[in-house]
């Protein structure tokens, strides 16, 4: 069957991807990574699959309706986001309109919470693969060419669609796949498909490669929509031979390649494997790739050791805030003292830390956003970003904040700003957003213009000139920001 995957025109380095999906401006633009790892197991299934992604691309809707419908395919798979859904459907209705026969199938986090409910925003979206969906996808184009029946969508797992009495049903949940090991390696799919040239970390050295080596977090923050609406919280891994295997073939495959930047939500939950992982990359010789994960703020010492002589050059830590009880309310599981002992641990051992740090969490009060930017500046990671709180569909803070009445839209336009910034649709009475922006705005610039922190950054470039090179794109579309103020008044209004 010929598929069509599609990460669909919205705005210029949008992020459906990311956790919160918007324009970065770091300048970061994720890879369409899930949509990869299904585009693999289609193609191992028989398929033939044509991946398109149009942000990274600058690929207008026009342009995308012509390449799609000049490739003649039975399904169409699209991506979506909550600040993008109304955009993403327009583009399905668009498509349908172009080639009626074709089957629209919506996929990603915001149709995987409200999966009826988008369905009823346009009768020309056919169905939604809810949650994990890769299997799904593939069970779907097994039987697509039976005969789109209502029998025939009914016995599939993981998907709501439309039956032909115009009725929305929603079926049974799909089991996440346990197996990982199923999956062809996504860098293949790169080779096969991408262009690499556009995606950028800020915190990452460029180019770089974006991979998983597992699925699902087994801890269960309240703001954090991937774990809660699209892959669990059973982390579920893969082999180490897999794991080593891909590298060797990024070796192999992209000599340009500076980074392998580790998506999995917490590839050091697992100590022992990460041990293990780490170990197998230095006795097969595959440690000249600089490597980064996302990571806890408690792993060991000695575990980090040996994941720095594996190749590990950084960790993107979510520190959230610096007051203990917020990290408590938000269910974080992590201690301010451990933290702060990680942190010089990481740095005895030379890995660096992109911390992220957010505000307006449960509890938060105008003294505790200086106390997280006092821990941000004792901390002094490599890099770090500070951001209102987002919530979205699926989330318990969804729930939590639309339940108090502090969610100010319905609108999931204003999850971004009109140039596609994050933003946020949560107002407290006593802090409200606009004061949460202003403050984030404060906290970017001190971070990042102390003289300390400036030359630390001047030393580093002139000593790592890859570093120096990532430092000079990153300022250069940061820079906009730290020196222009963002209006106050973005809190949308019903």
């Amino acid at each position: 069957m010929k598929i069509v995957a599609l990460n669909p025109p919205f705005l210029t380095h949008f992020s459906r991807e990311s956790r919160s999906p918007a324009v970065a401006k770091s300048g970061t633009l994720y890879f369409p990574m899930w949509l990869s790892y299904a585009v693999g197991l289609l193609e191992k299934h028989g398929h033939e699959v044509l991946l398109i992604d149009a942000p990274a691309q600058g690929l207008s809707r026009e342009t995308v309706i012509e390449r799609v419908t000049a490739f003649h395919p039975f399904m169409a798979v699209i991506d979506t986001s909550t600040p993008s859904i109304y955009n993403d459907i327009e583009v399905g209705s668009a498509l349908k309109k172009s080639a009626a026969d074709i089957f629209i199938v919506l996929v990603g986090v915001h149709v995987s919470a409200l999966p009826l409910e988008t369905l009823d925003l346009d009768k020309s979206i056919d169905a939604v693969a809810f949650g994990e969906y890769d299997a799904t996808l593939v069970e779907i184009a097994e039987k697509l060419p039976l005969g789109k029946t209502d029998d025939n969508l009914r016995s599939i797992q993981g998907l709501a669609f439309r039956a032909s009495d115009k009725q929305l049903l929603k079926n049974s949940p799909r089991p996440f796949i346990e197996d990982l090991d199923i999956f062809p390696p996504v860098a293949s799919v790169y080779k096969k498909h991408l262009d690499i040239a556009p995606y950028f970390y800020g915190h990452s050295l460029y180019p770089l490669l974006v991979i998983m080596t597992g699925r699902g977090c087994p801890f269960h923050c309240t703001f954090c929509v991937v774990p809660q609406v699209l892959q669990g919280h059973m982390y579920r891994q893969r082999s180490v031979a897999s794991i080593v295997a891909e590298f060797r073939y990024i070796k192999d495959n992209f000599p340009e390649i500076e980074e392998i930047m580790i998506e999995d939500d917490t590839l050091t939950v697992n100590r022992k494997r990460c041990a293990e992982f780490s170990q197998a990359l230095i006795n097969e010789k595959l440690t000249s790739i600089p490597w980064s994960a996302n990571s806890r703020a408690d792993i060991d010492f000695e575990t980090m050791r040996l994941m720095k002589a594996a190749g590990c050059r950084l960790f993107c830590v979510g520190f959230e805030s610096g007051n203990q009880q917020i990290l408590d309310n938000i269910r974080k599981g992590t201690n301010i003292h451990v933290i702060e002992r990680f942190v010089k641990d990481a740095k005895r051992v030379g890995i660096m830390i992109h911390g992220c740090f957010m505000v307006g969490n449960r509890g938060e009060t105008r003294e505790t956003l200086e106390e997280t930017l006092r821990f941000a500046k004792k901390l002094n990671p490599d890099t770090a970003q500070f951001f209102p709180l987002m919530v979205y569909p699926g989330t318990d803070d969804y729930y939590f904040f639309k339940k108090k009445g502090w969610i100010v839209s319905d609108n999931f336009r204003d999850w971004i700003t009109p140039q596609g910034l994050h933003s946020s649709t949560i107002s407290n009475p006593d802090l409200p957003y606009s004061e949460l922006v202003r403050f984030c705005d404060r906290a970017r610039r001190e971070f990042y213009l102390r003289p300390r922190y400036l030359i630390f950054k001047i030393a580093q470039s002139i000593k790592n000139p890859n570093e120096g090179k990532r430092n000079v794109k990153a300022f250069f579309t940061l820079s906009k920001y730290l020196f222009r103020r963002v209006p106050s008044d973005l809190t949308p209004q019903v």
